[in-house]
């Protein structure tokens, strides 16, 4: 069970009202805070809930598995999307199971099972829900298909693909929309929070990824879908892309959304901006610069980067403080934990942040 106190902070920002404090959610990738806090762990799950716990943090939808050069050559197989651990490489090295147009054509796959999602998915979702209790809360939650049909492919051939082959594209697109929408509707109809997280990239820095045009044709349109139910069922949507998303965020809260993740400062993301034109139509989450500011700002730095985005955004709730993505494995120890320690100590309401 989530601690009381926690579990108000969250409820009272996510309604637009001012808790004790603002809440903090991230994705932490990084070993090294892992190796600090639990010094010769041996279960990454565990250690990463106690990392959670100590940092403060209150929502989590996931954590990254940043791995060591011991770890070279791993691979893994995830929807016929085959990956590869390089040494040297920060990412995986990736064979899709999609390179042509005629692989395109021919392929073809059921939506996942109806069934599946309301047990199998469903009990993992709870499970992990438990494992982050008391003093976290783990936000369930999937794509809407848009993402997962890029990721067959890449998205080099995929923009192509769009203009070679569009039925195809569209076809796919259905399929794997349809089994974004019934796992959303297991979370809705299982109730298993007061929140769903949607994850589909769509932009980057300073523009989005396709046309505005292109992206209200498909991407919108499997948005709402998957939206549909978890409305339905009273439960709030926290959609993250990163990048830039000013031409389609009007289109994306028309959908459903009622959460913004993760406010990319250097992507041209305005928090400032979202807070004055959209703070009382959308929980912002996030803010705080993972890319620059984080991994390479000293301490005062990242102190006071927190603290500006604190006086801009926490006023009136609404707010969830955290990176603009993750904590990325480059950023040292002390800044995670300057980072964290000024999100509780001068996020307390009443605000009264220090210059």
């Amino acid at each position: 069970m989530l601690d009381p106190q926690v579990e108000a902070r969250i409820l009272a920002s996510l309604n637009h009202e001012e808790g004790d404090r603002v809440p903090i959610w991230d994705y932490i990738d990084n070993r090294t805070i892992v190796d600090y806090i639990c010094p010769g762990w041996t279960d990454y799950h565990q250690a990463m809930v106690k990392v959670y716990h100590t940092l403060g943090i209150d929502l989590c939808r996931g954590y990254g598995e940043s791995y060591a050069e011991s770890d070279d050559g791993i691979t893994t197989e995830c929807d016929g999307v085959i990956q590869r651990k390089i040494t040297g490489r920060s990412s995986w090295l990736v064979d899709y199971p999609i390179k042509t147009l005629d692989d395109l054509k021919m392929f073809n796959r059921e939506p996942c099972d109806e069934g599946w999602a309301e047990t199998e998915w469903v009990e993992a979702m709870r499970a992990q829900i438990a494992s982050f209790e008391p003093y976290t809360m783990f936000v369930p939650g999937g794509g809407c298909g848009f993402h997962a049909t890029y990721a067959l492919m890449g998205q080099e051939f995929f923009s192509y693909a769009i203009y070679d082959d569009p039925v195809n594209i569209e076809r796919i697109l259905e399929i794997e929309t349809e089994s974004a929408y019934r796992i959303a509707k297991a979370a809705a109809k299982a109730k298993l929070g007061p929140m769903y997280f949607i994850g589909d990239d769509v932009a980057y820095k300073g523009a989005l990824l396709f046309s505005p045009d292109f992206l209200r044709r498909t991407f919108i349109k499997s948005l709402a879908k998957c939206i549909e139910p978890l409305k339905a069922a009273g439960i709030k949507i926290i959609f993250h892309s990163d990048g830039y998303l000013m031409d389609i965020l009007d289109d994306m809260i028309d959908a459903g959304i009622d959460g913004l993740n993760p406010i990319e400062p250097l992507a041209g993301m305005d928090i400032a901006l979202l807070k004055r034109e959209y703070g009382k139509r959308l929980v912002l989450v996030g803010g705080v610069d993972c890319s620059q500011l984080l991994p390479f700002g000293s301490v005062e730095d990242v102190i006071r980067g927190t603290r500006e985005v604190l006086r801009i955004a926490a006023p009136g709730g609404g707010f969830f403080i955290g990176s603009s993505s993750e904590i990325v494995p480059s950023t040292p120890v002390e800044n995670i934990l300057a980072f964290y320690e000024t999100c509780r100590t001068d996020g307390r309401y009443p605000l009264n942040v220090p210059d």
